[in-house]
């Protein structure tokens, strides 16, 4: 590779089960990740440069939210007043690199991790607890947090065994029946519906249900903040300016999509 050309020493070594970095290439892969990310901002800084209120924003968002926003008025809104400007969405449970530039805004819920990512609150996620009607027919409906561990649950997997609503399921239900598992909140929600558990699930995205019952009420260590987030050096261009000045303009449209 070229790199290693120029230094003059091997960086990867080839493995049967693929491709390892050498010790000079661990040492090296902070320095070249900065460069990688510096060359990603200039890449974000040209192609804004000069680029007045047209193009795309990428918004990226948990999938349940998009029918939401999309059956409000709030996009149509948006492309009324800047009709050169389309939001594309880019449809995620985990968290994209937006540094990395695989998406130019984030709504996200949760204390914000990222350093690099700058935004603010717009709204409060509120998790509960639910259950099918069919469910509750056949099994009876808990009425307390300590009778969740009389009853059958659904649990979280994959990229969602370390969220929040995972680890309260199993502080409060350790020794529960986990009738089924999902990797995404929206295949919780459809395990929930057909009747096989109950389960924590944003208010937002469960009260759309007529088939699902709140069964216990929000779950106060489950609530956290929405934020709208960007890279720093896209937060001044002017198509993510226009986004973010227009939401927070429209708090009383944003609100009701993420909290119910």
């Amino acid at each position: 590779m070229e790199l290693e050309r120029k230094v003059g020493h091997a960086l990867v070594r080839r493995h049967p089960t693929g491709y390892r970095l050498t010790e000079l290439g661990e040492a090296l892969r902070p320095a070249i990740e900065r460069v990688d990310e510096a060359v990603a901002g200039v890449e974000r800084q040209v192609r804004d440069h000069g680029n007045e209120l047209v193009g795309t924003i990428r918004l990226t968002c948990p999938e349940p939210l998009v029918s939401r926003i999309t059956s409000s008025p709030l996009l149509d809104l948006f492309h009324e007043r800047h009709p050169r400007l389309r939001v594309e969405f880019v449809m995620s449970d985990g968290y994209l690199d937006l540094s990395k530039g695989e998406a130019d805004i984030a709504l996200r819920s949760g204390e914000p991790a990222d350093e690099n990512l700058v935004g603010r609150k717009i709204g409060d996620s509120i998790w509960a607890v639910y259950a099918s009607q069919s469910y509750i027919q056949h099994n009876g409906r808990p009425h307390r947090v300590e009778d969740i561990a009389d009853h059958s649950i659904v649990g979280f997997d994959g990229m969602l065994v370390n969220h929040r609503a995972a680890k309260w399921f199993a502080s409060v239900a350790p020794n529960a029946k986990v009738a089924a598992r999902n990797n995404s909140v929206l295949g919780v929600l459809m395990a929930v519906k057909s009747g096989v558990g109950v389960a924590p699930l944003p208010t937002t995205i469960a009260d759309m249900h007529d088939d699902l019952v709140q069964v216990l009420p929000p779950v106060r260590e489950l609530t956290r903040g929405w934020y709208l987030l960007t890279h720093p050096d896209l937060r001044t261009t002017p198509r993510i300016r226009a986004f973010f000045d227009f939401v927070v303009e429209k708090l009383d449209l944003v609100r009701p999509i993420l909290m119910g």
